[in-house]
């Protein structure tokens, strides 16, 4: 068992519980770990570059070890370095299957590994079963895999209802030079096809139909596979009427297979987490500055520090000239009506700062986080109440009223969604017994999430065993 399987493992294991223990504002500086989104881009753009390439500040975690594993099952030569921030990568000696093998690639619930490998395989060609843990196994992947079939030389198909994964490629690589996809489930879709066009050698158009959720990520997209020698420019006129923005794709290496040239990589620290101690000092009425981040970051979710001060927050940005950073300095929290579509990561976050805030707020243009690793919605609904918040559904959104002045505490679960355990440990800095189920699901993006955020408050969490709870 490879040693994303057993983290794996350990995230559907009966778990201790954490609760963060309430106290004054806080303060301090952090500087979260590197991106997930980053790595996982820069590692399908350096696989299949030509010459070695070195990223630095990259993130561990089992999306990122996923992904390094799939790669070494077809060739590609990954030296890590021993915390795993230095990733090195050779020069491709990519081991496409023959007719009669089908390489098996666990990708637990990683939905960038699945959706970025689904579109690179393919276009590589190869005979692939890409699986996952159970949830995996629930989420939407048909749009991509019915934006790829057209445009296939061989067949690719989803196992699951609903066209969800596993997925089943057989590949000789793609044929066409234009590619439609849907763009209202998830903007990684379109990532993946993206940083696969390359791979054919030769210019690929990929357009996008009806709606496009989380640009941002999309322009996060575009900039990683430049820094790797590919060129992408944005069209948005003359399209036909049913496409709303369209991207050309051309290779680095007038190669097939080989579309990128190798680099020197840097990758920045996590917005989406840089997002849980932000609002740390929202909820807190503290100061904390997320070091390495700046306005000018790839990254749209350093977008929710506008969010913040929208709420009441103030923001400080620091140049580079005086270390870099952003600090948000926490004010009277007030409840907004705010579109969060272009960061719809840092919902969960923004819904706990809710609870702090005076009247309600409501999160609208989300619909697309009902298809995470749980539902972004209904789950994180059922949660908030059981702190004594009014919480109303929507279809694209939630309202959240909060009652009285602090809450009550509660168990919640996390449904093996980091994001949740993260997001939901922070109404803990404010009201006593909140207790979060499972904390190790922080593993998939921020295995250090509960010490760092330890340090930051400057005083201990408090730990159960399962037996201890009654």
């Amino acid at each position: 068992m490879t040693r994303s399987e057993l983290i794996a493992a350990k995230l559907t294991s009966e778990s201790t519980t954490v609760a963060v223990v309430p106290g004054g504002p806080v303060k301090g500086s952090i500087r979260p770990p590197g991106s997930k989104s980053l790595t996982n881009r820069a590692l399908i753009c350096a696989a299949f570059a030509s010459g070695s390439s070195r990223l630095t500040g990259a993130l561990r975690s089992e999306d990122t070890e996923v992904m390094i594993d799939s790669l070494r099952k077809i060739g590609i030569e990954i030296d890590e370095s021993p915390d795993g921030k230095i990733i090195e990568i050779a020069s491709p000696k990519l081991r496409v299957p023959t007719s009669d093998e089908l390489v098996s690639l666990y990708i637990a619930n990683s939905g960038t590994t699945i959706r970025f490998l689904t579109a690179a395989l393919s276009a590589i060609g190869g005979n692939y079963r890409l699986h996952g843990v159970p949830r995996m196994h629930e989420r939407p992947i048909g749009d991509l895999v019915a934006a790829i079939a057209p445009n296939l030389n061989g067949t690719i198909s989803c196992e699951s209802p609903g066209g969800c994964p596993p997925v089943l490629v057989r590949s000789k690589g793609w044929k066409g030079i234009e590619i439609e996809v849907a763009g209202a489930v998830s903007s990684q879709y379109l990532s993946g096809l993206m940083m696969a066009a390359p791979l054919c050698g030769k210019p690929t158009r990929i357009a996008v139909v009806g709606e496009l959720v989380s640009r941002p990520y999309v322009e996060m997209t575009c900039r990683v596979i430049e820094s790797f020698g590919a060129k992408t420019e944005t069209v948005l006129k003359g399209l036909p009427a049913h496409q709303s923005i369209a991207f050309d794709i051309s290779p680095a290496v007038d190669s097939e297979k080989i579309g990128y040239q190798g680099a020197s990589y840097a990758i920045e620290p996590d917005a989406s987490a840089a997002s849980y101690f932000w609002a740390a000092a929202a909820i807190t009425g503290g100061s904390v500055t997320v070091e390495g981040l700046t306005r000018d970051a790839m990254q749209g979710d350093v977008g929710f520090v506008d969010v913040l001060e929208q709420m009441g927050c103030t923001v400080e940005h620091h140049t580079s000239d005086t270390g870099g950073g952003i600090t948000v300095h926490g004010g009277r929290l007030r409840g907004i009506d705010i579109n969060m579509n272009a960061i719809s990561d840092t919902v969960q976050t923004l819904a706990v700062v809710a609870l702090f805030a005076e009247g309600t707020t409501r999160v609208r243009g989300v619909a697309h986080n009902r298809y995470k690793e749980t539902d972004r919605i209904g789950d994180l609904a059922r949660e908030l109440s059981k702190l004594g918040a009014v919480v109303e559904e929507h279809e694209d959104g939630l309202s959240i009223t909060p009652v009285g002045d602090h809450g009550h505490g509660a168990t919640l679960q996390t449904y093996h969604d980091h994001r949740m355990a993260m997001s939901l440990s922070l109404a803990g800095l404010r009201i006593a017994g909140v207790r979060i189920l499972n904390p190790a699901c922080t593993v998939k993006t921020y295995p250090e999430y509960f010490s760092d955020l330890q340090t930051l408050i400057a005083r201990p969490h408090h730990w159960e065993s399962p037996g201890s709870l009654g």
